[in-house]
């Protein structure tokens, strides 16, 4: 049975979880348009993850998202360090430093499944790796079908390894986190393509490309390769399901700014379209506290400069290709990408 089938899609496009940008409306649309909605789950508290799961239950499959980073040990010398550096933009905006420097990621652990298990998906993703064996054997007991990401040849391998049903690869046009477990040499990354066609070549699974796929055409040639599906985040971005701030849309539009990979806004390579904590501060720096402590220290610089209709400090996630990023609903911008589509 295909991917497709075992989900009962009709249309062979995922959308991409993207923590910070969206929340349930943006999945359900899909969902309902004939996609697969994404739902990240990694920033929410217990609370909030029980009420979202009650909330998409029984509205057709999403996609439910979650990271399984180790939290660091703690790191006081690096964060002081990084406050310093961080202290001539609070003086500059006239603002105090955030009081915390905790976590503002949490990975996926019992208490987390526990919840699941009370509202479980039809599909949950991890991003970097995958939780201990006895949690995936639980979440695999809930009847979900469990995706992860692969960045490399030897991470899909590592997957299918260790049991999951597909493999979604990211090429290195993708925007936001890197879901690389394995290696943090970013030498290793692949485009999309060249990567998609590694994987489906060595592994028996269904695999689902990710990275720069934007438009119909770039969906058609990713399953020509292929690909049983494809997962879609940037162009779902300017949606008005879509919970994009403004100075993120707003920097969505410019077509002609870059994008880089950078550590600043978390401690964990991300691609993003390039600003001033880009230029300033990175945009990688090996010295940035570990994912996700980072995040804390631009907390106030970010809410400040955003106050001001300025994206000085904020994450502007996107990938490669955002030209196809429209202003119209979730749905037409889903059936849209799927035009090209030689039968489904």
């Amino acid at each position: 049975m295909t991917l497709l089938k075992r989900l009962g899609l009709r249309l062979p496009i995922l959308q991409a979880p993207m923590a910070g940008a969206q929340d349930e409306e943006l999945a359900l649309a899909i969902t309902a348009a004939g996609g697969l909605g994404g739902l990240p789950a990694g920033m929410l508290s217990l609370d909030a993850l029980e009420q979202a799961l009650i909330s998409i239950a029984d509205q057709g499959p999403v996609n439910v998202n979650f990271f399984c980073h180790e939290n660091p040990p703690a790191q006081p010398e690096r964060l002081e360090r990084w406050h310093e550096r961080l202290k001539p933009f609070h003086q500059e905006l006239g603002i105090e430093p955030p009081s915390s420097s905790g976590p503002t990621r949490r990975p996926f652990d019992a208490d987390i499944c526990a919840v699941l298990e009370q509202n479980p998906p039809a599909v949950v993703s991890f991003h970097f790796g995958l939780p201990e064996a006895q949690l995936l054997a639980r979440v695999k007991a809930c009847g979900a079908v469990v995706l992860s990401t692969a960045t490399t040849l030897d991470e899909a391998l590592w997957l299918e390894e260790r049991g999951v049903d597909a493999i979604i690869v990211q090429g290195l046009e993708a925007g936001g986190h890197r879901g690389h477990f394995l290696s943090h040499d970013l030498s290793l990354q692949l485009p999309t393509m060249e990567l998609l066609s590694q994987v489906v070549d060595n592994v028996s699974l269904p695999v689902i490309a990710a990275g720069g796929i934007s438009d119909p055409q770039a969906v058609a040639e990713a399953l020509s390769r292929g690909a049983q599906a494809v997962q879609v985040g940037t162009a779902f971005l300017c949606c008005p399901e879509a919970t994009t701030r403004a100075v993120h849309r707003r920097a969505l539009r410019e077509k002609d700014a870059p994008t880089q990979i950078t550590n600043v806004f978390t401690g964990r390579p991300a691609r993003g379209i390039v600003n001033r904590a880009m230029r300033e501060l990175g945009p990688l720096d090996p010295d940035i506290p570990d994912f996700p402590l980072a995040a804390a220290g631009l907390s106030e610089l970010r809410a400040c400069a955003e106050s001001r209709c300025l994206p000085d400090f904020s994450p502007l996630w996107a990938g490669e290709n955002r030209q196809s990023c429209r202003e119209v609903p979730a749905e037409e911008q889903l059936l849209w990408l799927a035009e090209d589509i030689p039968s489904r």
